[in-house]
């Protein structure tokens, strides 16, 4: 166990199912536990925001609270014990750069805006009365809207966006899963040589790379794309889904642990 210090663990279909019971297996929080109580810290990094994966905290009834919370696929945020803060500067610069990047690329929103709204069946989202993001009815239908993207983004080099099956949210090029990763490893002082990484889906991406970790494992019900990148990369793919195959992961990263 001492070569892993820090975890960072998407949390919806990696650490939690929500399709079948029980959600997480008693296993896993038991191996959490031991990592923590042996120095190990635990970053949950999603595409949620923080008020809501404190309700994902409190629905599910996962028993583990992490130390930190890397939301929104951008921001870094740390558990004060009694409060999420801020944690460091990053995300005071991160919203300026999104406020300057959606400014920006103002007449692109507006094309995607009235492209989705004439042609597709997607529901629009705003964030403080912005255009930032898209809910999909299909998957199917999100791989065009994704195509078209591509298409229009090519003159704003900034522009990203991160997806999660029918979810979209965009954002600026830097900041991603896999940077608020390396941020919060500057803050703490540890590396991508003593991290553990495990996702599901395509917004995982950017983090399941040992840029940013060493070790890198996705559960059974991950995206073949993601399946296909964790085991390029020497990887752990496991043969259960969720929080059972995320045991599995650690069991094979490392074999003293429970």
């Amino acid at each position: 166990m001492s070569q892993i210090q820090l975890l960072s663990l998407d949390f919806d279909g990696t650490l939690v199912r929500h399709w079948a019971s029980p959600p997480y297996p008693d296993e896993l929080v038991q191996m959490l536990n031991q990592l923590r109580r042996s120095g190990v810290l635990l970053a949950i990094n999603t595409g949620r925001t923080v008020r809501l994966v404190e309700e994902a905290l409190q629905v599910t009834g996962f028993p583990v609270r992490p130390d930190f919370a890397l939301t929104s696929e951008r921001e870094v945020f740390r558990w004060n014990g009694s409060t999420w803060e801020d944690y460091g500067g990053w995300n005071s610069r991160c919203r300026e750069e999104h406020d300057t990047l959606f400014a920006e690329c103002e007449s692109l929103l507006s094309e995607i805006e009235q492209y989705l709204e004439s042609t597709t069946a997607a529901r629009l989202h705003y964030d403080e009365n912005r255009f930032s993001g898209i809910v999909s009815n299909t998957s199917a239908e999100m791989d065009e809207i994704c195509r078209f993207i591509e298409t229009k983004r090519l003159d704003f080099p900034d522009f990203a966006y991160q997806r999660n099956s029918v979810y979209l949210r965009f954002c600026h090029l830097a900041y991603h899963k896999g940077t608020a990763l390396a941020e919060l490893q500057r803050l703490v002082g540890l590396s991508s040589e003593s991290t553990f990484a495990a996702g599901d889906n395509f917004n995982d991406l950017p983090m399941l790379n040992l840029s940013f970790a060493h070790f890198l494992a996705c559960p059974s019900n991950a995206l073949e794309d993601v399946k296909t990148v964790v085991k390029n990369q020497g990887g752990f793919v496991a043969s259960q889904e969720s929080g059972f195959g995320i045991c599995e992961a650690l069991r094979h990263f490392f074999p003293n642990l429970v």
